[in-house]
């Protein structure tokens, strides 16, 4: 049976400290992850900052780590709220133990891999990341694995070799990255009960490709709004430009908790 992820979702007033957001986000779940697409450390440090009151964590990608490194995730951490390390490894399984082993001191709370790296990769990063964390003595941030972007469609896929349609896909990889001893995956709204149901409750499901009706859907083809997708299952919503884009984020950002919370009511 579907989790009721609504009541599930951590309330968030500002004053907790890293450390007690983080367990939250870790054992509780539920919630906005907000992307920080940005290459300018004080954009997204404000960012982090204004929509600490109203969100679980925040999605640090490729585009701000090519830019400013592990310094600046630091520095958007003392903002306080948990970080999604979305560096998307993909590589040979040494290569990708040896990136694992290099950003878990970061503390990042979710870490991913691109699940079609193969179980060798996928073990190797589980691993690393387990056994970095240990002799730290830090908690180990979940490791989850990309399936499809939600960029791709059927076409998409069809284009670069991929016959499977994206949801059978999907599925596949997904079952992959849990039998390699993984946390989760990210994956389409379109795909998150199907995945409830095969993998079950404990399996973190990361959903991009939210927005609410009133923000537009980009570049992304297998969108859904907040409350449907927290109702088909979601663990978090990863959400960038109806927040970041906004005139207001922290007001973006409350409308989009509330309507959360109202769909659970």
């Amino acid at each position: 049976m579907t989790r009721n992820c609504f009541r599930q979702a951590p309330v968030f007033d500002g004053r907790e400290n890293r450390e007690e957001r983080l367990d939250i986000m870790q054992n509780r779940r539920g919630g906005v992850l907000v992307a920080l697409d940005t290459t300018d450390l004080d954009q997204a440090r404000a960012w982090a900052r204004v929509t600490a009151g109203s969100v679980a964590g925040v999605k640090l990608g490729l585009e701000f780590f090519n830019a400013r490194g592990p310094e600046g995730v630091r520095r958007v951490a003392e903002m306080g709220s948990p970080i999604f390390l979305d560096l998307k490894f993909h590589d040979i399984p040494n290569t990708v133990a040896g990136a694992v082993r290099a950003v878990v001191p970061l503390q990042p709370a979710i870490l991913n891999v691109h699940a079609g790296g193969g179980p060798a990769m996928l073990r190797a990063a589980g691993d690393a990341a387990r056994e970095t964390a240990a002799k730290l003595g830090i908690t180990p941030p979940k490791v989850i694995g990309v399936t499809v972007l939600t960029s791709l469609s059927n076409e998409d896929l069809a284009a670069v070799g991929q016959q499977p349609a994206a949801a059978d896909q999907v599925r596949r990889l997904a079952a992959l990255t849990k039998s390699c001893g993984l946390d989760g995956v990210v994956c389409s709204p379109h795909e998150i009960a199907q995945l409830r149901r095969d993998l079950g409750p404990d399996f973190l499901l990361v959903t991009p490709g939210v927005r609410p009706s009133w923000a537009a859907a980009g570049d992304q083809k297998r969108v859904m709004e907040p409350r449907e997708a927290m109702a088909a299952g979601a663990d978090f919503l990863v959400i960038g430009r109806p927040i970041t884009g906004a005139a207001d984020p922290a007001e973006a950002a409350r409308r989009i908790a509330l309507e959360i919370s109202d769909a659970a009511a």
